[in-house]
């Protein structure tokens, strides 16, 4: 059997295709561009967008909430049938979902060939060799720090950390990732180094808590971003889930002074009222946030805000939402995210009283995003006249429109510019726009012929 598969690798017979799914987070985007960096290095590896198409598919999980885990359950089974009516071979699972009941998953899914831990993903391509028997083979053709996997690669996110220290109430993260493991400096400048050097203009800095950043391995985000600003090709840096109470002083004072670094911050404040807070075993409140979104917007000139806000929390009384839907009325933050509490088995918050009617958590998430959109329409429509900065992401050639986004807007989440076509105008460039209108979620711009940006 051994002599057979020297002969299958010395004649370069073995090549299969290999499909990727990818579900979640950013964060696990990251991880799933590392693997398909490591089998880049093979030239019997190819990809393919197609399903039908893979000998191989990878299943990247999310298991976060119950619907995470819902939906990952599902694309399993969806790929397990492709075993039958396709050219499947082999099916791995990796993510969060194995890492938190790794024995069920072998147990419900006895189709799936291998389920792979994070800490055995720079050997996937060892792992995927003994699936199919055959010999280890070196890697034949040179890997890039890390390939990406979004549209022009104009941006790309750049995982700081794993694991988290925080122990929310409602949270499995710690559970499933870990205690909190920052990445060493060296090994993130290599990595957004190489990224720019193949046309990433932006760094889009991610972890569960960035702002833990280093306290492992004494150091902090701060000389972190000092060292990644150094990269004379990098022209953003973008800063999302910043836990409120570790944004310190020295960290706004680098957001406001650095050039390089995009005047945005996600913040997660998942509530405001005190009572809820301490339920959700958060460790600031109400005046602290409050305090923090005016020194902000003090300290740093045309900061904007991101956050998102959990309603439906067990014990969250009316008075409590009440508050939530007074603060976001008066402090109008630029970008905000909402979602119902999700009972998740493990947490503390599981066994809470007081847990909150399904429909009650329905009609109070309609009621803060009606509030929020009117907020944000009212604000962004104040953008009309303004020129900004905007970053061209890809061409829509169906509706012959240019997609961008500006500072303040990070990518899937927030507001983007559509911008009327130009001759001047390239996919990965940055240019001046002028916005025209805002509409269904967008803003509408036309292209600036001069260097001038709000």
């Amino acid at each position: 059997m051994q002599k057979k598969n020297d002969n299958l690798l010395n004649n370069k017979t073995f090549n299969k295709t290999v499909g990727f799914v990818s579900l979640g987070c950013d964060k696990n985007r990251v991880d799933t561009e590392k693997i398909i960096t490591t089998l880049s290095g093979h030239s019997c590896f190819s990809f393919v967008s197609n399903k039908k198409e893979a000998n191989i598919i990878i299943v990247n999980t999310c298991s976060f909430l119950k619907a995470s885990r819902e939906e990952s359950r599902k694309v399993i089974l969806e790929m397990g049938k492709l075993k039958e009516t396709g050219k499947l071979e082999k099916l791995v699972v990796v993510g969060c979902l194995p890492m938190l009941v790794k024995e069920k998953v072998l147990e419900e899914f006895k189709f799936v060939d291998k389920i792979v831990l994070p800490e055995e993903y720079n050997k996937i391509d060892e792992i995927i060799f003994n699936l199919f028997g055959v010999k280890v083979r070196k890697q034949d053709k040179e890997v890039a720090s890390r390939l990406t996997t979004n549209n022009g690669a104009n941006y790309a996110y750049l995982k700081i950390a794993d694991g988290c220290n925080n122990r929310c109430a409602f949270c499995k993260i710690p559970f499933i990732r870990g205690f909190y493991k920052s990445v060493p400096i060296d090994e993130l400048v290599f990595e957004a180094t190489n990224l720019c050097n193949r046309g990433v203009k932006e760094i889009i800095i991610v972890a569960q808590d960035i702002t833990r950043y280093g306290c492992d391995i004494r150091t902090n985000l701060v000389t972190l971003l000092k060292e990644l600003s150094k990269i004379r090709n990098l022209s953003w840096i973008r800063l999302l889930y910043a836990y409120p109470e570790k944004i310190t002083d020295e960290l706004i004072e680098e957001i406001s002074s650095n050039p390089k670094i995009v005047k945005y911050i996600d913040i997660p404040f998942q509530h405001i009222s005190d009572n809820v807070l301490k339920l959700m075993n958060r460790r600031g409140n109400r005046k602290y946030i409050e305090n923090l979104i005016k020194k902000l917007r003090q300290k740093i000139k045309g900061i904007k805000i991101r956050s998102t806000f959990m309603v439906g929390f067990p014990g969250e009384t009316e008075k409590d939402f009440k508050q939530l839907c007074k603060f976001l009325k008066k402090y109008k933050l630029d970008s905000v995210g909402f979602f119902k509490y999700s009972r998740e088995e493990g947490t503390s918050s599981f066994d809470m009283k007081n847990q909150i009617e399904e429909s009650v958590k329905n009609f109070r998430l309609k009621a803060v995003q009606d509030i929020q959109e009117k907020i944000a329409k009212k604000k962004n429509l104040k953008q009309k006249g303004k020129i900004f900065k905007v970053l061209c992401d890809e061409y829509d050639s169906k509706n012959k429109l240019f997609v961008g986004r500006s500072y303040f807007s990070a990518p899937s989440v927030d507001f983007e510019f559509l911008v009327l076509p130009h001759k001047k105008i390239k996919v990965g460039n940055f240019i001046d726009v002028k916005v025209v209108d805002f509409n269904k979620g967008y803003f509408i711009g036309q292209l600036v012929e001069s260097n001038d940006s709000f």
